[in-house]
């Protein structure tokens, strides 16, 4: 897959902050798209990834924080900035619940807010595919807090469109999904991505070893049970993921 210039999704009602951020950040080699409301931002996210977004909080219609879970529904790998005049305790503990990775206040400091970017760009990618939404859910907080940008699929459909966007290093991939089987998501991955690691992981181990051993003699490159052994589970993607 070829390498592509880090996208990066301005959203600000704002005309001259975003012109200005998206100056400052072209000129840095980064792409960038601009929106000034959240269903113009959304209209954006459905049609492309971003790496990260740069959110203003205070918007008409739809606030940054609420504009961010949508777009988690639908890229969970973007990471999230809210950069805001209204900066507080509450809403800082509100979005790091929600998922976002940072709040800046404004005036913008911007050697701060670029290097958060810069930092962000080169988080390892991981891929979950499994249609447990709870253990997903869990995983995604659990990997993000791990410095990982995690990307999530329920189905092989789903996966698939995924594994056509993005580079991921590694695809976590569950062996039993109600659309495709782990199997069929493994081989998408070596087609799409080779370089791309890939960890199987199932809870019907005695059920499913005769497939767990085929994927694993085509070239998967571990196993993790469940319930997962959180450390070990984390020792193998560190490992796989560098």
């Amino acid at each position: 897959m070829t390498a592509v210039q880090p996208s990066i999704l301005v959203v600000d009602d704002e005309v001259d902050n975003c012109r200005n951020l998206s100056d400052i950040l072209t000129d840095l080699g980064y792409r960038v798209a601009i929106a000034h409301d959240g269903p113009a931002a959304l209209e954006l996210v459905r049609h492309r990834q971003y790496d990260v977004a740069l959110l203003d909080l205070k918007m008409p219609g739809m606030d940054g924080l609420t504009l961010y879970r949508e777009i988690k529904k639908l890229r969970a790998d973007t990471v999230a900035i809210i950069v805001t005049a209204y900066a507080s305790g509450a809403t800082a503990e509100e979005a790091h619940t929600a998922g976002v990775w940072h709040v800046l206040p404004k005036p913008v400091d911007f050697p701060k807010l670029l290097g958060l970017v810069g930092e962000a760009v080169v988080q390892p990618l991981v891929l979950v595919v499994d249609d447990d939404p709870d253990l997903c859910a869990n995983l995604w907080d659990l990997l993000r807090e791990k410095g990982y940008r995690v990307g999530v699929a329920h189905d092989e459909p789903n996966a698939a469109r995924q594994l056509q966007d993005r580079a991921f290093q590694v695809v976590l991939i569950d062996m039993k999904l109600p659309a495709g089987d782990g199997n069929e998501v493994f081989r998408l991955v070596r087609r799409n991505n080779p370089q791309a690691r890939t960890i199987v992981i199932t809870g019907h181990r005695s059920e499913l070893e005769q497939r767990v051993d085929q994927v694993l003699a085509e070239g998967a490159d571990a196993v993790c049970y469940k319930p997962f052994d959180v450390p070990n589970l984390l020792t193998t993607l560190q490992q796989l993921s560098r």
